[in-house]
C-alpha cells in the first residue's frame, strides 16, 4: 500500500466520521456532533475461505443533551462512514427495529444511514451491532484490499463520533496465517486457544485518526501450490520452467507464466548466451519478505525465483534475466542487477509490455554512493536500495552505448567461458590454441578488463564516476599507466608473446609487479635486438630457444641466461671464423692435412641455429684450435718428414754399405792363388 493512498484514505475517513449528526428533519432535535457520541468496539474477522473480512461493530450511542423545562431532545438516527466496497449490512439492537442503508457513495468510503428504530432520549444510551462484509473485489494484483486462502491485506478503521475517545479495534486472523502490521501502532498480537492471531488496541484517545494496514500470509510450507511445467525454447536449448502459484491466484500463474514463456527466448537472444540450467527453474509466487521489500528474488542455489503476487512486467523480466546474471556470470551485485534491469527493459520493449523502470531522479540521486559499496541488504527497499537499482541501470545503459549489442555479447561469452582478459595476440591464425582461463567469474575489475579487451573502448571513466570507492580510485590510475606500458612492450615484442606472469599480474591488478616484469621484458627484448644484429653480421641464424624461454613460465632469469649463452656461443663462432686462414701457407696446408675445420665450423653453425649451444661451442673451439695450430703443426710435420727421410736414406746407405762389403769379401775369396797340397813333404 503506498503512502499516498494511506494518507488519502485517512483524510477521507476523518471527513466521513464528521457526518454523524441528528437528522435535521426531526425538530426539536439539535444536530450537533458533541451531543450524540458513538463509541464502538470494531472486530475484523478474516474469513479466507469466503474471500472476505467480516466486520462486527458494537456501538454505544449516547445522547449527551439535557432536557429543559420546555424542550426534550432525542436522536433516532446517525450517519457512519465505512470502507468502500462494504456489503451485506445489518443493524440489530435489543430494542426496536433498527435499519441500515447506504446514504452516499464517496471516493474511498460510503456513508451509512443508521436508523435506530427507537429514540435515544437525553442522557440516555442505546447499544447497536452493525455488521457488514468486506469482500475481495478482485482486479489488479496490487490492489490494497485482498483476501485469499494464501494471502490477505487490508486496512482497518475505528468507528466513533468526532472528538470521542474510548473506541477499540481488534483484528482476528485464522490459524495458519502469519500476520503483521505494516502501518499503524498496535501492541504485539496474542494467539487464542484455537490458534487464531488477534491484534487489539487499547481504548483509543482519538479514534478518527486510527488506521492500521495488515498483511498476512500462509508460510510456504503450508501452501498447496499449483504447479505448471512449461518448456520454453531458448536458442538451441529447452528451458524447463515450473510456474508455482497460489491455489487461489490463477491470474498470477497466467500472467507470470506468459511473461516467462515469451520473455526467456527474447532474453536469451539479446544476451547471446545459451540456456545453461539442466534442472527446472522454479518460479514461485510469494509476498515481499519485509515491509517495503523486493517484488522479486532469485536464489541460484535453489534454482528458484520468487515473484511477488503484485509484481509488474519489469520485475518479472528482471528476475527472468537473473537466470543468466546471478553471480555465476558476474561477481558483483551491482553488475548483475544492472544488466538484469537493462535486458528486462529491452525484452519488455520487444514484447510491447508497459515497463516501469527505476528512475535516477534528483531525490533518488541524493542517496548516491559508489556501487562497489552496494552490499546485499535484508530485503527492505530503502533509499540506498532505490539508488542502487536506478544507478546501476543507468551505468548499464552507458556501458551498452559504448560496447554495442555485439560487444556485450562477446563480453558475456568470454565471461561464461571463463576466458581471461589480456589474451596473448594470435600471431599465427592457423594455430588452434585454447584461451587462457580464470578461476571464477569476473568481478568489477575483471569486467572492466573484459569490456575494454572485447570492445576496444575505454570504460575507466565510468568506473571512476559510478563504481569505485575513494580508496580504489588510485588503482584506476595505476592500471592506466600499466596498460600503456603493456601496449608499448607488446609492440616491441612483435611476434614474441609476453610470458603468462605479465598477463597474470595485470589480471590480478598487481600493477607494481606487472610494471617490474614489463621492464625486465624490455631489457630482454633489447638483448634480442643485440643478438639479432650480431647474428646478422656473422651470417648466423639465431635459434628459437630464447623466444621459447622468454615466453615460458621459466622466468626472465632463465631467458637472460639463455641470451648470455647465445652471446657466448656467437663469440666463439666469431673467434673460430676469424681464425680461419683466407689462403693457407704451405705449413698451414701441411698442418691441416687430414682435418676438416670447415666442416666443424659448419657443424657449429648448424648446432647454434638448432639451439644446441654446448655442441656449437665445442665445434667452434675445435675448429678455431685447428686453424690456429695448423702452421706449427705443418712445420712439425715437415721436420718430422725430413727427419724420417734422412733416417730412411741413412738406413738405405747402411744397407747398401753392408751389401757392398759382403760382395767385396766374396770376390776376394774367389781370386786368391791355390796352394799345392803336400808341398812340405
Amino acid at each position: 500500500m503506498t503512502g499516498r493512498r494511506l494518507v488519502l484514505g485517512l483524510v477521507a475517513m476523518a471527513l466521513a466520521m464528521g457526518l454523524v449528526a441528528a437528522p435535521p428533519a426531526a425538530p426539536p432535535v439539535r444536530a450537533a456532533l458533541p451531543e450524540l457520541t458513538l463509541v464502538s468496539n470494531a472486530r475484523y474477522e478474516v474469513q479466507p475461505e469466503d474471500r472476505r473480512v467480516r466486520v462486527t461493530v458494537d456501538i454505544v450511542a449516547t445522547n449527551r443533551l439535557r432536557d429543559t423545562a420546555t424542550r426534550r431532545f432525542y436522536f433516532d438516527r446517525a450517519f457512519l462512514a465505512v470502507p468502500s466496497g462494504a456489503t451485506d449490512f445489518s443493524l440489530t439492537s435489543e430494542n426496536g427495529s433498527p435499519a441500515v442503508s447506504v446514504s452516499q457513495e464517496r471516493d474511498g468510503y460510503q456513508v451509512l444511514a443508521l436508523t435506530f428504530g427507537q429514540r435515544i432520549n437525553a442522557q440516555r444510551s442505546a447499544a447497536f451491532q452493525l455488521r457488514f462484509d468486506l469482500p475481495d473485489p478482485g482486479g489488479a494484483p496490487d490492489r490494497e484490499f485482498r483476501v485469499g486462502q494464501t494471502f490477505t491485506s487490508f486496512a482497518a478503521w475505528a468507528y466513533a463520533s468526532e472528538s470521542t475517545p474510548g473506541s477499540t479495534v481488534s483484528v482476528v486472523f485464522p490459524r495458519g496465517f502469519t500476520a503483521r502490521v505494516e502501518t499503524g501502532d498496535l501492541p504485539a498480537p496474542t494467539v487464542d486457544a484455537e490458534g487464531r492471531t488477534i491484534f487489539a488496541t487499547a481504548k483509543l484517545a482519538d479514534p478518527l485518526t486510527f488506521l492500521a494496514y495488515f498483511v498476512a500470509e500462509r508460510p510456504p510450507e503450508l501452501i498447496e501450490y499449483t504447479d505448471e511445467r512449461v518448456t520454453v525454447p531458448v536458442g538451441d536449448e529447452q528451458a524447463v520452467v515450473t510456474i508455482r502459484a497460489w491455489p487461489d491466484d490463477p491470474e498470477w500463474a497466467e500472467r507470470v507464466g506468459l511473461l516467462f514463456r515469451e520473455g526467456l527466448p527474447v532474453l536469451g537472444d539479446a544476451i547471446g548466451l545459451p540456456w545453461a540450467r539442466p534442472e527446472p527453474l522454479i518460479v514461485q509466487e510469494t509476498v515481499s519478505r519485509t515491509s517495503g521489500g523486493y517484488a522479486g528474488m532469485f536464489d541460484p542455489r535453489e534454482g528458484r525465483i520468487e515473484v511477488a503476487y503484485y509484481a509488474d512486467a519489469f520485475v518479472v523480466l528482471h528476475e527472468a534475466a537473473h537466470a543468466w546474471f546471478n553471480g555465476a556470470l558476474l561477481v558483483d551485485r551491482w553488475a548483475n542487477e544492472a544488466f538484469a534491469s537493462y535486458y528486462a527493459q529491452s525484452a519488455g520493449g520487444r514484447l510491447e509490455q508497459t515497463i516501469a523502470m527505476p528512475e535516477l531522479t534528483e531525490e533518488v540521486d541524493a542517496a548516491a554512493f559508489p556501487l562497489n559499496a552496494w552490499a546485499s541488504g535484508d530485503g527492505t527497499v530503502d533509499a540506498a536500495e532505490t539508488y542502487g537499482y536506478a544507478a546501476s541501470l543507468e551505468l548499464a545503459r552507458e556501458i551498452a552505448r559504448r560496447a554495442g549489442h555485439d560487444g556485450l555479447r562477446r563480453v558475456w561469452l568470454a565471461a561464461a567461458a571463463r576466458e581471461a582478459a589480456y589474451q596473448p595476440p594470435l600471431v599465427d591464425a592457423a594455430v588452434d590454441r585454447r584461451p587462457e582461463q580464470t578461476e571464477g567469474a569476473p568481478d568489477w575489475r575483471g569486467l572492466l578488463d573484459l569490456l575494454e579487451d572485447e570492445t576496444g573502448e575505454a570504460y575507466d571513466d565510468l568506473w571512476l564516476e559510478w563504481v569505485v570507492r575513494d580508496d580504489e580510485e588510485g588503482m584506476l590510475t595505476e592500471r592506466r599507466a600499466a596498460r600503456e606500458t603493456y601496449a608499448e612492450v607488446l609492440r616491441e615484442a612483435g611476434r614474441w608473446e609476453l610470458p603468462r606472469a605479465v598477463r597474470g599480474a595485470l589480471r590480478a591488478w598487481e600493477f607494481e609487479t606487472a610494471t617490474g616484469l614489463l621492464d625486465e621484458a624490455r631489457t630482454l627484448l633489447a638483448r634480442r635486438s643485440e643478438l639479432e644484429s650480431a647474428a646478422a653480421a656473422a651470417g648466423l641464424r639465431l635459434p628459437s630457444r630464447l623466444e621459447t624461454v622468454f615466453e615460458s613460465d621459466a622466468g626472465f632469469a632463465a631467458a637472460t641466461a639463455e641470451a648470455d649463452a647465445e652471446a657466448t656461443a656467437m663469440d666463439l663462432l666469431a673467434g673460430a671464423t676469424a681464425a680461419r686462414p683466407a689462403a693457407p701457407d704451405p705449413f698451414q696446408w701441411l698442418g691441416l692435412m687430414g682435418d676438416q675445420p670447415d666442416a666443424r665450423l659448419d657443424g657449429a653453425r648448424a648446432s647454434f641455429a638448432a639451439g644446441e649451444l654446448e655442441q656449437a661451442a665445442r665445434e667452434a673451439v675445435a675448429a678455431q684450435s685447428l686453424w690456429e695450430g695448423a702452421g706449427e703443426l705443418g712445420r712439425n710435420r715437415l721436420l718430422v718428414g725430413i727427419g724420417l727421410t734422412l733416417l730412411v736414406l741413412l738406413a738405405i746407405a747402411v744397407v747398401v754399405s753392408a751389401v757392398s762389403g759382403r760382395r767385396a769379401r766374396g770376390r776376394a775369396l774367389h781370386s786368391a792363388p791355390a796352394t799345392a797340397a803336400g808341398t812340405d813333404e
